[in-house]
């Protein structure tokens, strides 16, 4: 007799508790876990097209998921909104190629 277990689903994000602020005036989004800063993810914004020019996780944070989490809530929020996205940050167009459900969020030029 084998023990079968059962599959786990898999999850885009894996982080529980974070939060995505919005700070209009310095035109980013930012990460928290609880009172915590992780990073954050710069724009521009004209009307419904946003440019994502830069994504920053700090150093203690790298290399765990954390950007993924922050574009992936960052996109997630700006699809709800209606906009398009111009992917400037390296990060941004890596994230893309490995997540396509996001590509017709891409402003053609």
């Amino acid at each position: 007799m084998s023990a079968h277990q059962p599959e786990q689903p898999v999850q885009k994000i894996v982080h529980q508790g974070l939060r995505l602020d919005h700070d209009e005036s310095r035109q980013r989004y930012s990460l928290w876990h609880g009172s915590t800063f992780i990073g954050f993810i710069g724009y521009q914004r004209e009307d419904q097209l946003v440019t994502l020019q830069h994504t920053i996780v700090n150093e203690e944070f790298g290399k765990r998921g954390y950007a993924r989490a922050l574009v992936t809530m960052v996109l997630d929020k700006l699809r709800a909104e209606g906009a398009k996205i111009v992917p400037e940050c390296s990060y941004v167009q890596d994230y893309l190629n490995r997540y396509p459900e996001y590509h017709d969020m891409v402003a053609t030029q």
